[in-house]
């Protein structure tokens, strides 16, 4: 008999790895967790494809109500456009103003560049408390401060926005190369050196791209912000819903699509040029 078969047959087997019974019971665990959390939801939130169901008729007079929709020019269709071109500059400030700030809390934020650790642990508390809390009730705060209008829809925007991309260039500042930073810092550049010529140069197209992405959202935020009272085409929406004038608001609607269509082609349109 040849070495290799007397090996072959003294050979123990291999018990079984317990990791992978470790792993199943894991995942088990948390399908079962899964499932009795959407149980719990479903009864909480009273889900109900029944009662959809019966509602089928005030839906149908709904939607008969809406159609056609309401194509008057001056009663309609102009004080829409008028409404969505506010909606828009609201979300263009909200983003464009809250870029200085953004920007702060992003390099006192970050690992590789805040000076401390206190100001990196302020700054993340920051972000996180803008981040919290939602846009609307920034916008229901400032509404009492300076009153109905989109200058109240602006400040809700640059606080929350704030928050959110600050959260987003922090952690794109995070993932750079070192290489360039622990140059500068050799040669005796200052901290403001280091942040300008060699942390902004390498995150640059993409601190750009998460920046038109948070304005495509903001865009869409500030429709929601006219339903409290801060301008914009929201609160056309609103008053039509109202006063039972379900044709004007299906042609408000409208408008918002086309307006949402135009943002999101120039905001990919923009992507795609840094990608290049």
């Amino acid at each position: 008999m040849s070495r290799t078969a007397e090996q072959t047959r003294t050979r123990r087997p291999v018990p079984p790895a317990s990791g992978g019974r470790g792993r199943t019971t894991a995942v088990t665990v948390v399908v079962v967790a899964l499932v009795v959390a959407h149980v719990v939801a479903v009864r909480e939130t009273e889900f109900s494809l029944a009662a959809l169901f019966e509602g089928r008729e005030g839906m149908a007079r709904f939607l008969s109500e809406a159609f056609p929709p309401d194509l008057s020019w001056s009663e309609t269709v102009r004080p829409a456009l008028e409404a969505t071109g506010i909606t828009l500059w609201i979300g263009l400030l909200g983003t464009t103003f809250s870029i200085p700030t953004s920007a702060l809390l992003a390099v006192w934020g970050s690992r590789t560049t805040a000076p401390n650790a206190v100001v990196y642990q302020v700054s993340r508390a920051i972000m996180s408390f803008f981040r919290a809390v939602p846009d609307i009730v920034f916008a229901l705060i400032f509404v009492t401060a300076v009153g109905l209008g989109p200058f109240a829809g602006v400040l809700a925007l640059i606080c929350h926005n704030t928050g959110v991309m600050g959260k987003l260039w922090s952690e794109s500042i995070e993932e750079i190369d070192p290489g360039p930073s622990e140059a500068l810092r050799t040669a005796g550049g200052s901290r403001a050196q280091i942040v300008a010529n060699a942390t902004f140069p390498q995150v640059s197209a993409s601190l750009l791209g998460l920046l038109l992405y948070r304005f495509d959202v903001n865009v869409r935020s500030s429709l929601v912000l006219g339903l409290v009272g801060a301008g914009g085409i929201g609160l056309l929406i609103n008053q039509s819903i109202k006063s039972f004038q379900f044709d004007a608001m299906l042609t408000q609607i409208i408008v918002v699509l086309v307006l949402v269509i135009v943002v999101d082609l120039f905001s990919a349109a923009v992507r795609r040029r840094l990608a290049l």
